[in-house]
Protein backbone atom coordinates (compact mmCIF):
# COMPACT_ATOMS: atom_id res chain seq x y z
CA UNK A 1 0.00 0.00 0.00
CA UNK A 2 2.90 2.35 0.58
CA UNK A 3 5.35 3.32 -2.09
CA UNK A 4 8.95 2.29 -1.68
CA UNK A 5 11.80 4.66 -2.43
CA UNK A 6 12.44 3.38 -5.95
CA UNK A 7 8.78 3.77 -6.94
CA UNK A 8 8.65 7.28 -5.50
CA UNK A 9 11.81 8.28 -7.34
CA UNK A 10 10.43 6.92 -10.61
CA UNK A 11 7.19 8.87 -10.17
CA UNK A 12 9.05 12.05 -9.26
CA UNK A 13 11.31 11.79 -12.31
CA UNK A 14 8.41 11.21 -14.67
CA UNK A 15 6.24 14.07 -13.36
CA UNK A 16 8.67 16.72 -12.14
CA UNK A 17 8.42 20.22 -13.55
CA UNK A 18 12.13 21.05 -13.19
CA UNK A 19 15.31 19.24 -12.17
CA UNK A 20 15.02 19.70 -8.39
CA UNK A 21 11.24 19.38 -8.19
CA UNK A 22 10.01 16.87 -5.62
CA UNK A 23 6.81 18.40 -4.29
CA UNK A 24 4.95 20.16 -7.07
CA UNK A 25 1.24 19.57 -7.41
CA UNK A 26 1.80 17.32 -10.42
CA UNK A 27 4.16 15.08 -8.45
CA UNK A 28 1.79 14.99 -5.47
CA UNK A 29 -1.14 13.97 -7.68
CA UNK A 30 0.93 11.25 -9.34
CA UNK A 31 2.02 9.82 -6.00
CA UNK A 32 -1.50 9.96 -4.60
CA UNK A 33 -2.85 8.23 -7.70
CA UNK A 34 -0.36 5.40 -7.31
CA UNK A 35 -1.20 4.99 -3.62
CA UNK A 36 -4.93 5.04 -4.43
CA UNK A 37 -4.42 2.33 -7.02
CA UNK A 38 -2.51 0.09 -4.60
CA UNK A 39 -5.01 0.64 -1.80
CA UNK A 40 -7.93 -0.12 -4.12
CA UNK A 41 -6.32 -3.44 -5.01
CA UNK A 42 -5.87 -4.18 -1.30
CA UNK A 43 -9.51 -3.43 -0.58
CA UNK A 44 -10.67 -5.81 -3.31
CA UNK A 45 -9.38 -8.70 -1.22
CA UNK A 46 -10.01 -7.23 2.23
CA UNK A 47 -13.59 -6.07 2.08
CA UNK A 48 -13.97 -5.44 5.81
CA UNK A 49 -10.87 -3.24 6.19
CA UNK A 50 -12.82 -0.12 7.08
CA UNK A 51 -9.84 1.85 8.35
CA UNK A 52 -8.07 1.51 5.01
CA UNK A 53 -11.28 2.45 3.21
CA UNK A 54 -11.42 5.66 5.25
CA UNK A 55 -7.82 6.43 4.31
CA UNK A 56 -8.63 5.76 0.66
CA UNK A 57 -11.51 8.22 0.74
CA UNK A 58 -9.26 10.86 2.30
CA UNK A 59 -6.63 10.35 -0.39
CA UNK A 60 -9.25 10.60 -3.13
CA UNK A 61 -10.50 13.86 -1.63
CA UNK A 62 -7.00 15.29 -1.43
CA UNK A 63 -6.27 14.33 -5.03
CA UNK A 64 -9.55 15.92 -6.10
CA UNK A 65 -8.63 19.19 -4.36
CA UNK A 66 -5.16 19.22 -5.91
CA UNK A 67 -6.60 18.54 -9.37
CA UNK A 68 -9.11 21.36 -9.01
CA UNK A 69 -6.23 23.66 -8.01
CA UNK A 70 -4.29 22.72 -11.15
CA UNK A 71 -7.41 23.12 -13.28
CA UNK A 72 -7.88 26.65 -11.99
CA UNK A 73 -4.24 27.66 -12.39
CA UNK A 74 -3.42 26.05 -15.73
CA UNK A 75 -6.10 24.04 -17.57
CA UNK A 76 -3.62 22.74 -20.15
CA UNK A 77 -1.38 21.23 -17.45
CA UNK A 78 -4.51 19.69 -15.94
CA UNK A 79 -5.44 17.99 -19.21
CA UNK A 80 -1.88 16.77 -19.75
CA UNK A 81 -1.68 15.38 -16.22
CA UNK A 82 -5.02 13.57 -16.51
CA UNK A 83 -3.88 11.90 -19.73
CA UNK A 84 -0.44 11.04 -18.34
CA UNK A 85 -1.81 9.45 -15.16
CA UNK A 86 -4.75 7.81 -16.92
CA UNK A 87 -7.65 8.91 -14.74
CA UNK A 88 -11.06 10.35 -15.62
CA UNK A 89 -11.63 8.48 -18.82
Amino acid sequence: MTLDTAEKQKLIESHQVHATDTGSVEVQVAMLSERISKLSDHLQGNIHDYASRQGLLKMIGKRKRLLSYIKGKNPQNYQDLIKKIGIRG
